[in-house]
């Protein structure tokens, strides 16, 4: 497929809203700036930084200082937007073959891979200096090796080759947890491990439902994403058996992280609500169905790690 010209403003597919309703397409980025910042993929750090926070207040056992949040969170940022921008100059080839990635600026060539490559190691940079100086050594080190596993483990390894590929892959995607805590404490303890297995096994029931609504898309870049070499409903199977794992592991964190009551109930009805879902799916495993699965799995994501924060300030 040839590549599209620059200053083209290709249309290309929002996600859909849970339900399977579209906002109606949104155009590529057509602004070099708008290019740099579509590179950092900025709702989805907005997600990974949702862990952090409940890391650092769980570790403080309290709300930490202002400072040492907004430096850990803009650190955070840095380094995953480095990531990200790492990992489409490495896909622009299966990016310009799906229509939902058509209209990334790699693929549209409103920004040259070298530049995007300097950028993003640019980035990389700012972040240990920024984490560093504000935390310590440790937090920026596990942000920086979030980063490497990300492109290196799951980008080039396992992304193109194996059926496995968010699963062990999703670990960078959990490492905000360890960071958040070791910016406050200095160390990892239990806790914020069993936070970061949370969202490792969440990670995969949440892809595989956006996966399953464009299973078309990986087959016809050839990535062997497991909604698109099953059938649906076998995807949705193992989303079930990851959506137990995770709401058991949700458990675990009570009397490790030294939680109560707030805690539990939200992990207890939105655990519920997530397994339900899961079931649903199984049995009507359409496009609809597995977008609301999808959005709902930030809003579970979004209360259980909120729940958190709740139950350590009040209680």
């Amino acid at each position: 497929m040839s590549r599209m010209a620059v200053g083209s403003r290709p249309l290309v597919p929002s996600r859909l809203a849970p339900g399977g309703i579209a906002h109606g397409p949104r155009r590529a980025p057509t602004t070099v700036i708008g290019a740099y910042i579509a590179l950092t993929k900025l709702r989805i750090i907005e997600l990974l930084l949702i862990t952090t926070v409940p890391a650092m207040v769980m570790a403080q056992r309290g709300w930490p200082a202002w400072s040492l949040v907004g430096w850990t969170l803009l650190g955070g940022t840095l380094a995953a937007g480095g990531a990200n921008a790492i990992n489409m100059v490495i896909d622009r080839d299966i990016d310009a073959l799906m229509p939902r990635t058509q209209g990334r600026p790699l693929v549209t060539g409103l920004i040259k891979p070298k530049a995007a490559m300097i950028f993003a190691i640019t980035l990389e940079v700012l972040a240990a200096v920024v984490l560093t100086l504000s935390s310590n050594v440790l937090a920026a080190s596990l942000a920086i090796s979030g980063t490497l596993f990300y492109v290196f483990v799951y980008t080039i390894w396992l992304k193109r080759t194996s059926t496995q590929n968010i699963v062990i892959g999703g670990a960078a995607g959990a490492v905000p947890a360890l960071v958040g805590w070791a910016a406050v404490r200095g160390d990892v303890a239990w806790a914020p491990v069993i936070l970061f297995m949370v969202i490792f096994l969440w990670t995969p029931p949440h892809f595989w439902a956006l996966a399953i609504r464009y299973a078309d898309d990986y087959r016809a870049a050839n990535v062997p994403m497991l909604p698109s070499v099953v059938a649906p409903e076998v995807a949705a199977r193992k989303m079930i058996s990851y959506t137990i794992a995770m709401v058991v592991t949700t458990f675990v964190l009570i009397p490790v992280g030294h939680l109560g009551w707030i805690y539990g109930i939200a992990c207890a009805i939105c655990g519920a609500l997530f397994l339900w879902g899961s079931v649903d799916l199984v049995k009507h495993p359409t496009p609809a169905r597995s977008m609301r699965l999808f959005g709902f799995s930030i809003t579970y994501v979004t209360l259980v790690f909120g729940a958190l924060v709740i139950d350590v300030l009040v209680r």
